[in-house]
């Protein structure tokens, strides 16, 4: 039997709770994602993709029903717990990249296993290593700002995987890239996954990139529609590159 990593149920969220403008972006969802499964998640601009993204990496938190991750029930946590389980259990890769402008992409790999206590010497390793498999290794040393878009989403997929986590939410990982760039960008994708296992859940509009993924799940009007086992995704071996590009 699979073991499942996310589980939803009769989850809501509403925000403007008792003014004229209250509304209701997300309605009864209820989903199951199992360990090691690669999933999109797609819908049309405004049908609660981001914010369903938000909720399974306990960046926020639901108006109502339960959400468990690892089977640990999400709503009872602490704000401060909350933080450490996104740092320690979820790896968060963005189209707007979010690295710090005044850090090296070392640095910026360092950073989330310097608030999970590893040592110096051990981060220092550890970044080199992860920016090495990512094809980084003669740019660790600059800004954000000395980088391309394509090697600063490599450096956030880098940061992404820092404390070896359970889960990344990629949310529209390609949108600020061009086609070649997107590219190297899903390869790395699929990479992680064949090679670590970890379950990735990618938030997108690009129907092309999620039939590439196992299972797709379609939102509208924040509901969801359509979830459907997708035989036909592409494979990648554990032994396949994709990231020297």
């Amino acid at each position: 039997m699979p073991e499942i990593m996310i589980e939803m149920r009769n989850l809501n969220k509403t925000v403007f709770i008792g003014s004229p403008n209250e509304l209701q972006i997300l309605k009864n969802i209820t989903l199951t994602i199992n360990k090691g499964e690669f999933i999109a998640i797609v819908g049309a601009s405004g049908s609660g993709k981001t914010t369903l993204m938000n909720l399974i990496g306990a960046l926020d938190r639901p108006t109502s029903g339960e959400y468990l991750l690892d089977g640990e029930p999400m709503q009872k946590k602490s704000d401060n717990e909350l933080s450490d389980i996104r740092n320690k259990n979820i790896g968060f890769v963005f189209q707007t990249f979010n690295l710090l402008p005044r850090n090296t992409a070392l640095k910026n790999v360092e950073l989330p296993m310097l608030y999970a206590g590893l040592g110096r010497q051990q981060r220092l390793r550890r970044a080199r290593e992860l920016l090495d498999v990512v094809g980084m290794p003669e740019r660790m040393h600059h800004l954000p700002s000395e980088l391309s878009g394509g090697e600063k989403q490599r450096v956030a997929i880098s940061r992404a995987l820092a404390n070896d986590p359970a889960v990344i939410l990629a949310d529209e990982p390609t949108g600020a890239l061009d086609s070649a760039t997107g590219r190297v960008v899903m390869d790395l994708f699929h990479k992680v996954h064949a090679t670590r296992g970890t379950t990735v859940i990618l938030v997108t509009h690009n129907r092309e990139l999620a039939a590439e993924t196992e299972r797709i799940i379609t939102l509208q009007d924040g509901s969801i529609i359509d979830d459907t086992v997708n035989p036909g995704h592409r494979r990648l071996s554990a032994t396949s590159g994709g990231c020297d590009a």
